[in-house]
């Protein structure tokens, strides 16, 4: 379990990227850092070295990556799934019989994400957590536990809704049968009112503002929750300041649905409810219009951009440059191991900087290196609304750092740090990794946790636990020729004119 320490340290002889994240440092620094707060920036040498002195010369220091959306209950469905779009995909690592899952498993299951997370440079990660049928508060502080013993920064939220999975799907009830409906209505559930409480509760000692491993608000998405639910949650944002996330129009079939069903997209309809915040993030927004990014802005609520995930998935790709520009702050993740297998940001910020190339053809406007890590950094500090605290390397920050070796290949020979980090890095150039000026990563290894031995406890779990998982899977099979129907049926529905084609094929 990582310490905090009071003890002030100096980091000697790095060159950081500078505070507006646009260019590295010519020559050296030292990194002063006090109780997990950079208080000094200045010339190497410049000062005698104040408390422990580390020398780390020859790096390159990077804000954490911030992962604004992770899944940590897909963790053991990694590598199950592949061609497979959410909707015929969703089932699978939600299944309608819960595995059984003791909390040393919940345990173990989120290490292992923020072990890869730590490992490839992300210092924060905000975990959509699933806890339903039946809500475990054991579970909950379990998986509260491995972020703290790990070391990483991490906001947990267990994940909010109050209309079944399986009945926001449209048309199910033409394509299943009765008693296929109640197969996949869970014999008991806890109302979404205690999850909700929970989160209050556990507010008062896990705000993120002050702890390293927090908790915020996880509404699933809006045809998942009632309109007075939403409401419950917009009211406990305002009132304790969490952070929300949720997730808006991922692929086509939920946009032509939401057209058809409402005559509005979600967006239109989250404004006019008046859901839309700062402090609230928009996961995926793969599919919008003109009106939609205009009433975003307009709020001040981020989107949550996962574009590896949304490959997987076949989902499309959200347009990031038409965002920015009508000022929407853009933040990145990974999004579920279920779907990606991965949380290794450096595999999103490289994508960002590449896959929006292909919109557009003035190539002056396509996205950048530089806006691809503001993204990963100050973007998801922003998007929590922790840009006070996070994101960036300046004096008064927290210190949260990723350190990366100068001779390293990516880097070698050395001509713009920055866009060799993006388009080179592949993590094996980490000098170390800092979490509140704690060190967690040193050559390759998590300091804080044996990697090796949480390895063979997930082997010895995923063996009681695979027989779990392959019937859950044989009855998601049996639902498969139906969702395929809801599926086609939806592709044939019309999209909200003006809708921003992000599929090759629209």
């Amino acid at each position: 379990m990582i310490n905090k320490s009071e003890k002030t340290k100096t980091l000697l002889g790095t060159r950081p990227v500078s505070e507006d994240g646009t260019h590295v440092a010519e020559s050296p620094m030292d990194i002063v850092v006090h109780d997990g707060i950079i208080q000094a920036i200045r010339p190497a040498g410049a000062a005698p070295p104040e408390g422990d002195a580390i020398d780390v010369s020859g790096t390159l220091a990077i804000p954490g990556f911030i992962n604004g959306h992770h899944h940590s209950h897909e963790n053991f469905h990694k590598g199950r799934y592949d061609r497979l779009p959410l909707e015929l995909w969703m089932n699978y690592v939600r299944p309608a019989k819960p595995l059984p899952l003791t909390a040393d498993d919940i345990y173990l299951r989120t290490l292992v994400g923020a072990c890869q997370a730590l490992l490839s440079g992300t210092t924060c990660i905000v975990d959509d957590f699933n806890a339903s049928p039946l809500l475990n508060s054991e579970h909950v502080e379990a998986a509260l536990a491995a972020y703290e013993d790990i070391g990483i920064r991490a906001l947990l939220g267990p994940t909010l809704f109050d209309v079944p999975f399986h009945e926001s799907v449209p048309f199910i009830k033409e394509e299943c049968s009765p008693a296929t409906l109640a197969s996949l209505a869970p014999n008991k559930t806890t109302p979404a009112a205690d999850y909700l409480q929970l989160v209050e509760s556990l507010a008062a000692t896990r705000h993120p503002r002050n702890n390293r491993v927090g908790v915020l608000l996880a509404p699933s998405a809006p045809q998942r929750c009632s309109d007075s639910l939403l409401g419950e949650v917009r009211a406990v944002a305002d009132r304790t300041g969490l952070p929300v996330i949720i997730h808006v129009q991922e692929t086509r079939l939920q946009a032509a649905s939401a057209w058809y069903q409402r005559g509005k997209t979600l967006f239109q309809h989250l404004d006019e409810i008046g859901f839309l915040a700062p402090g609230t993030s928009l996961i995926h927004a793969v599919w919008l219009t003109p009106d939609d990014i205009a009433r975003i802005s307009a709020s001040g609520a981020s989107v949550q951009h996962n574009p590896n995930s949304n490959l997987k998935l076949g989902s499309g790709l959200m347009p990031m440059r038409a965002l920015l520009d009508a000022g929407v702050n853009v933040s990145l993740g990974t999004d579920g191991c279920g779907s990606l297998e991965s949380t290794d940001m450096l595999r999103v910020v490289a994508n960002t900087a590449l896959l929006h190339k292909l919109r557009g053809d003035d190539y002056r406007h396509w996205i950048g290196a530089e806006e691809a890590l503001e993204a990963a950094t100050v973007g998801g500090a922003r998007a929590l609304g922790m840009e006070d605290q996070l994101g960036r390397i300046a004096t008064g920050m927290r210190a949260d750092l990723v350190l990366y070796r100068l001779d390293a290949p990516a880097f070698t020979p050395l001509n713009n740090p920055l866009r060799q980090l993006v388009f080179g890095e592949n993590g094996g150039g980490i000098h170390s990794v800092w979490v509140e000026g704690e060190q967690v990563v040193a050559d390759g290894q998590i300091t804080t946790l044996d990697q090796r031995a949480i390895s063979q406890r997930i082997d010895q779990a995923m063996q009681r636990l695979r027989p779990f998982i392959a019937t859950a899977e044989g009855m998601t099979e049996t639902l498969r020729p139906a969702y395929e129907r809801i599926w086609s049926r939806c592709q044939e529905l019309p999209l909200a004119p003006g809708t921003i084609p992000a599929r090759f094929n629209e």
